[in-house]
């Protein structure tokens, strides 16, 4: 089967702006070969009946699903049930229980390689032009190396955002890695570990001028340069203030010294291709009082002059074109680096910093985290949840690979068949910048003449399946060129932009032409990337080695089950995976022609129609790329339509004191008054606490966030009661869809009275959480909210896409959020299909209850409903064991020893752990777990009898190195078999951390952010 697909690929080639490794085309063969998967250990025996004869040999329920049918009676007798309908039917309050099958479009028994053939079919409708669009979006080359190893790798794609320091240190050193290789370009001081993209990037730092601004200013500019995408969701996240005034204009014409501003953001280069010096305009803002930001390429950074030199005090961007496909509009990973460390701590999203562990090794952790939501909730410095992880390691990966010789050689070439294109283009008596002698790096504006030449242009694109993009009401044209740009795409290019038909031959000397950079104040004169790492692995075997070093410090589900409750850390198949890297779907730009893409529109209709049917609800937006992106959507379809009606003065939130911190996060950034209700100490909502709220403030009330589950882990009784209060009294329903693991097939939020529920498709649905992204945070809503779904400035029209005339402006920097990462979802769906949907529930909440029965009776279990059940997690109360002196974080530190990621710490509770084990998990590997939690039971009470020292004991001391193993002196009271091989299974598959506990206070007290000087490393 492999050599069949390998010979078909050397005859096959590779198109121009396609990923360049042939391995890329290699899944696309596996999905569309005709012979079908020979039968696996373990799969289902050849049907007995005819009737069998009719269901595929490659279901996939029984592969994703752990557990094996024949233990359920076992796992149902430790609950207490005789059979699943009982258990569910004591679980789930019966009048929400949803009576009949989901509706969905391939119904039952769709096998993986009949799902992989119909998305095979919608992929073949997009027509994969040469895009030269621009407008931070371009094709790129993914080396093979990176693709292999890292896309295409489960144990980098499996791992969970790196909370856990010591198991983590692989991806640690990457996302470090991609925090220097943005300081570096940018001249910048310090850099967070990726945001969502550079709309949104640009969003959070307005916010950050307005909270740093000396002048207290709510006044902000905006330079028209910038993408429109940008603009667009800058002044959407402005809207819900109106105290906050945004300028969008020409540097130039604004009045600088006479405004006082609490910012400006200005582009360089901007979306024209201009390179300018804004100089004097930051000294106009920064007198006055305010902050100076730019939008900035890193690929354009490797030759012009860095922006920190100008004096910027903030950057922001997006590493995309470093080695990430386009992918019809994200994920990509975006940055924002600051000028000065007394920025970071309003600094939004991730910071990897250097610290020690307990022997004093360097050690990377994730560095001043009492900035994030879940600690100040609505006084957060952002709603930020999530990164784009997976993508920032591939940018990171791209820029070690070719080092700053090879990027600069990158950069050099696509400027020079720019320069050689606008001198063609001058040759032949067009226009090229207005005529103007302009500094450019890769983009062009052209001026045809006429608007008979703009048709004619407009035509020969299309002969030549290439994409501009057409500036409306002018006859000009713009073009930016990318690293997969050719001589050959130059020829045509000219050919098109001045109607010719034939491509005339490029007559230029070896260098092509003379850089309009080199020799101006715009060259860069400056080094980067001059840390060790960047400069010792440009050969594939070094590069290889170094990606699978890393991948070995890190705990993935490649190596044990990642427990984390409220993160439903389930299995990422690989026949979800594959069609990611298909060019059809990874090398279109989002603002392409409808006609272009009519398979990702299929597709993402069918998924639209999944959910809607999941959710209960009857429409959806895809827009939102994160969870707390999708809660903050939601609110604001609440905040436009109380607004459109008349009721602006409805501005009042609840919000559960259990819910997670975005959710007040998310209010706040929506400008709305939260008030927050009590719960009972079983895990339920306080009704009468909640009633007296209604009733004080009904007249005021917007809405109420519920999550149901809730985060406490149980079914809310009165959820019907709940939200006929909320309707009652004016409001509306936000139903938080993070524990909506525990209603697929079993209930719907639509049909419990929500009118709005957000979806984690990196949850419930199979996208891999990457190491900490990306993510999809899709809403689903009722019918009177739909007028207001996002829009967006680029594209209007297709699927799920918001009205123009009444959608608020947009949230994201793309039309469908991440769309490149949606075929995962449609396929694990429809894979699944509606019986196995359901099962996967069941099993989840079963194993979940299967868990806690095994628990209950070694450790208090916080939570439970009535009857002593819990949903799909629960949460292990570890504070009666504070007064011997042992916390929730020894725990934690001690499971690593025995091969177990922890689960959520201190989440929702102070010093608990919160279980979610999902429905991939097996059996066998639930009862590890167990059974390495009553093993760290029994030293808890070593501890606490007095039979071991309080402060050195396995506990203390975990997690153990193999230096600490291995050393010549031991000074502790346990042996080295207790404290690294406490269970047999551990002997046999050991996990070794790569550091001991770091220290999280030193690390924020001494903050570094960058790779040091190679000495300093090694020291």
């Amino acid at each position: 089967m492999a050599a069949l697909a390998f010979s078909r690929l050397s005859k096959r080639g590779l198109a121009v702006g396609r990923l360049a490794c042939p391995l890329t085309s290699f899944p696309t063969l596996v999905a569309r070969t005709a012979h079908p998967p020979a039968r696996m250990h373990g799969s289902a025996p050849p049907p007995s009946r005819e009737s069998d004869l009719h269901t595929p040999l490659d279901q996939f329920p029984p592969r994703h699903i752990g557990p094996r049918s024949k233990q359920r009676q076992e796992m149902l007798d430790a609950v207490g049930y005789k059979t699943m309908e009982e258990f569910i039917t004591a679980l789930l309050p019966a009048n929400t229980q949803l009576p009949r099958p989901l509706n969905l479009k391939y119904g039952d028994n769709v096998g993986e390689r009949r799902a992989l053939q119909i998305l095979s079919e919608m992929a073949k409708k997009n027509k994969v032009f040469k895009s030269y669009i621009g407008l931070g979006y371009y094709n790129t080359i993914t080396p093979g190396v990176i693709l292999r190893n890292v896309v295409e790798n489960p144990a980098w794609y499996t791992a969970y955002t790196p909370y856990q320091a010591e198991i983590s240190q692989g991806r640690l050193e990457m996302l470090l890695n991609y925090q220097t290789m943005v300081t570096d370009l940018t001249g910048m001081r310090m850099a967070n570990a990726s945001l969502l993209d550079e709309a949104t990037a640009a969003a959070e730092t307005h916010s950050m001028c307005l909270n740093l601004a000396t002048n207290r200013s709510s006044e902000f500019f905006i330079d028209q340069n910038c993408s429109p995408q940008t603009i667009a969701v800058v002044l959407s996240r402005a809207e819900p203030f109106p105290q906050h005034k945004v300028h969008v204009g020409d540097p130039d014409t604004f009045d600088f010294p006479n405004s006082k501003l609490c910012g400006a953001l200005f582009a360089y280069p901007g979306r024209d291709g201009q390179v300018r010096d804004f100089t004097k305009h930051i000294k106009d803002v920064h007198e006055n009082g305010g902050l100076s930001a730019c939008v900035t390429d890193l690929l354009a950074c490797v030759l012009l002059r860095a922006p920190g030199e100008f004096g910027f005090d903030i950057v922001l961007g997006n590493s995309q074109r470093f080695g990430v496909p386009m992918g019809f509009g994200g994920p990509h990973a975006a940055f924002l680096a600051v000028a000065d460390e007394k920025f970071t701590r309003r600094m939004p999203g991730r910071i990897i910093g250097i610290s020690k562990d307990s022997s004093g090794k360097p050690a990377l952790r994730m560095a001043l985290q009492t900035r994030e939501q879940h600690i100040r909730r609505e006084k957060a410095t952002s709603n930020i949840c999530t990164a784009q992880a997976l993508l920032a390691n591939v940018a990171a990966s791209y820029a070690i690979y070719h080092g700053p010789q090879g990027l600069t050689r990158i950069a050099r070439r696509v400027h020079a068949l720019t320069c050689a294109l606008a001198a063609r283009l001058k040759a032949s008596g067009l226009k090229v910048h207005d005529g103007r002698e302009e500094i450019f790096f890769d983009t062009l504006k052209v001026d045809v003449g006429s608007d008979a030449s703009v048709e004619k242009v407009k035509q020969l694109a299309l002969q030549n399946e290439v994409n501009l993009r057409h500036l409306e009401g002018t006859t000009q044209f713009c073009v930016s060129l990318d690293e997969t740009t050719s001589l050959d795409d130059v020829q045509v290019l000219h050919a098109i932009l001045t109607s010719t038909a034939d491509r005339h031959s490029l007559h230029a000397p070896a260098q092509f032409q003379e850089s309009v950079i080199a020799g101006t104040p715009f060259a860069r004169s400056s080094r980067f990337l001059m840390s060790r790492v960047f400069n010792i692995h440009q050969s594939e075997t070094e590069m290889m080695r170094y990606l699978y070093l890393l991948q070995t410090r890190d705990l993935s589900l490649t190596t044990a089950m990642i427990p984390l409750g409220s993160c439903t850390m389930k299995l990422n198949a690989t026949s979800e995976m594959v069609p990611i890297t298909w060019p059809e779907f990874s090398n279109i730009h989002p603002f392409v022609p409808a006609d272009q893409v009519q398979g990702y529109h299929q597709m993402i209709q069918e998924l639209g129609d999944y959910l809607c049917e999941i959710t209960g609800l009857p429409n959806i937006t895809f827009q939102p790329n994160s969870g707390a992106q999708g809660e903050y959507t939601g609110l604001r379809l609440f905040r436009e339509y109380f607004h459109r009606n008349n009721m602006a003065h409805r501005n009042i939130c609840l919000i559960p004191v259990s819910a997670h911190g975005t959710n007040p996060a998310s209010a706040a950034m929506c400008g709305m008054d939260i008030k927050l209700i009590k719960c009972k100490d079983e895990g339920s909502l306080d009704m009468d606490h909640l009633r007296g709220l209604v009733e004080d403030h009904g007249a005021s009330l917007c809405c109420l966030m519920i999550t149901y589950p809730s985060t406490y882990g149980v079914y809310e009784e009165n959820i019907l009661e709940i939200t006929a209060l909320i309707h009652a009294a004016g409001g509306l329903v936000y139903m938080d869809g993070a524990n909506l693991n525990a209603q697929v097939g079993l209930c719907r939020p639509g049909d419990m009275g929500a009118d709005v529920v957000h979806m984690n498709l990196h949850k419930t649905f199979c996208i891999p959480h990457g190491g900490g992204g990306p993510g999809m945070g899709p809403i689903c809503f009722t019918d009177k909210l739909a007028p207001y779904a996002p829009q967006h400035p680029e594209v209007e029209g297709g699927p799920c896409n918001g009205s123009r005339e009444t959608g608020i402006l947009p949230v994201s920097a793309a039309p469908w959020g991440s769309p490149m990462i949606l075929p995962i979802s449609w396929m694990y769906i429809t894979m699944m299909g509606p019986t196995g949907l359901r099962e996967a529930t069941e099993w989840a909440v079963l194993n979940a209850n299967y868990m806690k029965s095994r628990l209950e009776s070694h450790y208090p279990i916080r939570f439970s409903s009535a009857k002593d059940l819990v949903a799909h997690e629960f949460i292990i109360d570890l504070r009666p064991y504070q007064k011997a002196g042992v916390t929730a974080q020894d725990v934690a530190k001690r499971m690593l020893d025995f091969n177990f990621h922890a689960p959520t710490m201190s989440f929702p509770v102070a010093s608990t752990l919160m279980v979610e084990p999902t429905e991939s998990e097996s059996k066998e590997e639930m009862d590890r777990m167990v059974e390495a939690l009553i093993l760290i039971r029994k030293e808890i009470a070593m501890v606490e009898q007095g039979k071991i020292d309080k402060s050195n004991n396995p506990l203390k001391n975990a997690p153990h190195t193999v230096e600490s193993v291995v050393s010549a002196e031991w000074y502790r009271p346990y042996t080295r078999e207790e404290a690294a091989f406490p269970t047999l299974y551990v002997r046999h598959n050991k996990f070794w951390p790569s550091v001991a506990r770091v220290d999280d206070v030193y690390g924020d007290r001494h903050l570094i952010c960058a790779c040091p000087p190679t000495d300093e490393w090694e020291d």
